[in-house]
């Protein structure tokens, strides 16, 4: 299938200043935010973008539209509720601080399959909801611009990790072992066979090596979808 580039969205106040903000509408980028949406759309800019999809949340859509701003053609950010932040009821707008007092917080911290917000969601539906919309919408980018299209889904932190989560076949149990921060980059590979994480909570360095290959007239783009027994050549250099 087709690589997914998934970026969380650059920094806010609420971020800086310990905040759960969740869903709470208005929170935007701070100065350091947007200076970090500009350096991910800079790393981006190499890459023919087939799709860029944004949680419907201000914050995303502001890295979202630096990154469009940044493409050499011209290309629409969609909107995705399944991406959208997790729904943390009556613990949003609280301080991080506070939060770690309460009896939840560990169950948050060590078996997240068993945590449900308070007047939100759970964690399990959190996760099954935002996997089930990159995956859909990465099927709907292959179908459409064939399996070496690369695409971009600008989301938040818990988002991310359930989604490298399942790509690496981790319990959600585990997911706190993943960490993704603002304006970060992760890559991962849908195949038939099994997704690749080819890249986590990257912060720098060249992109351009995920750029489909030319395609030959009148032929698909072919993908392998085995594992190199022995780890492979790796990609080609910086195009």
């Amino acid at each position: 299938m087709a690589t997914v580039i998934l970026v969380r969205h650059g920094r806010t106040d609420a971020n800086a200043t310990g905040l759960l903000a969740g869903r709470t509408p208005g929170v935007r980028l701070d100065a350091t935010g947007s200076e970090q949406a500009a350096r991910v759309a800079e790393r981006l800019a190499p890459l023919p973008l087939a799709a860029l999809v944004s949680s419907p949340l201000e914050r995303c859509k502001e890295t979202a539209s630096a990154i469009a701003g940044a493409q050499p053609t011209r290309i629409r950010v969609a909107r995705e509720r399944g991406i959208t932040e997790c729904d943390y009821g009556e613990w949003q707008g609280r301080s991080l601080k506070e939060l770690a007092k309460e009896a939840l917080w560990k169950t948050v911290q060590t078996q997240p399959s068993a945590a449900a917000f308070p007047g939100g969601e759970s964690m399990m539906a959190m996760q099954a909801r935002a996997v089930e919309a990159v995956r859909r919408r990465d099927a709907a980018v292959e179908a459409e611009h064939g399996a070496g299209a690369v695409w971009v889904a600008v989301s938040h932190g818990d988002i991310i990790k359930s989604v490298l989560a399942d790509a690496l076949g981790m319990h959600l149990d585990l997911f706190q072992r993943l960490h993704v921060d603002p304006a970060s980059v992760s890559v991962v590979r849908y195949t038939a066979t099994r997704p690749y994480v080819l890249a986590s909570n990257t912060h720098a360095g060249d992109l351009s090596w995920l750029a489909p290959p030319p395609r030959k007239r009148s032929r698909r783009t072919r993908v392998p979808e085995d594992a190199p027994v022995g780890g492979g050549s790796g990609p080609p250099g910086p195009v």
